[in-house]
């Protein structure tokens, strides 16, 4: 099974945070909804994490400074 893009998990979280404020299920299918819950929100957490890798890497190879960035 392909991951599934960012948004999409997102999309998920919120939909389980829903589904279980809701007070509708089980307690078995809100323990499985939580499980998925946590393991979408490491996913989303590993997925921010690369990004701002790779914006730190592209800002540190930039000759000019953004605005309110100190010169060194």
């Amino acid at each position: 099974m392909a991951k599934e893009p960012f948004e999409k998990q997102i999309e998920r979280i919120e939909k389980i945070t829903a589904d279980l404020e809701s007070g509708e299920l089980s307690l078995e299918e809100s323990m499985r909804r939580y499980e998925e819950g946590v393991k979408l929100i490491a996913a989303c957490g590993k997925s921010l994490m690369k990004a701002e890798g790779k914006v730190t890497k592209l800002m540190d190879n930039l000759e000019i400074p953004f605005e309110g960035e100190k010169n060194v």
